[in-house]
């Protein structure tokens, strides 16, 4: 699937088995929230990033209105997807949003800013994939830092004016 940003062009493109994937792993934690990391690579001159794996913590803390990752493990994890061929990297981070709407939270935005500023971390312009998460269906809401705000990316369907919700069944 690809999305767009109307304000700078950039494009993301992320396969449905992925989100079907990553939709998954967090209707297995309803009603709390769940995340994990993005893997993905860029493309086009830095002009598209093209989402291609998730990475779950280990560990971490959560509750129906909290999410906190641990990184216990993820270093060595993240080193080996760097090394494979095709080479992905670090590129955001996802999480549900149980029975809320999938916009990012002052939080959300808060964290995303400190990512972007930790001297360990390589991007400057962090993915943010939320879910919102619901007993049956969940709809998806993906945004990137840019000029410390969250810019958010729409499908092309809502490209072209279609006002249809991409909704993704849970098992």
């Amino acid at each position: 699937m690809k999305f767009v940003n109307k304000e700078t062009a950039l494009e993301l493109i992320i396969d449905d088995k992925l989100i079907q994937r990553i939709a998954d792993y967090g209707a297995d934690k309803y009603p709390n929230e769940f995340g994990g990391l993005l893997l993905g690579r860029y493309l086009n001159n830095h002009t598209t990033v093209s989402i291609e794996d998730t990475l779950l913590p280990k560990k971490y803390k959560s509750s129906r209105y909290f999410f906190e990752r641990g990184s216990e493990g993820l270093r060595e994890s993240l080193e080996l997807h760097y090394n494979a061929l095709p080479s992905l990297i670090y590129i955001g981070e996802w999480h549900t949003h149980p029975d809320s709407p999938a916009r990012p939270s002052a939080l959300d935005l808060k964290s995303m800013k400190e990512l972007a500023d930790d001297k360990n971390v390589l991007i400057t312009n962090p993915i943010l994939m939320i879910f919102e998460m619901r007993k049956r269906a969940h709809d998806i809401g993906l945004y990137f830092l840019h000029k410390d705000r969250l810019l958010r990316y729409t499908s092309m369907e809502e490209q072209q004016g279609w006002k249809e919700k991409i909704v993704y069944a849970t098992s």
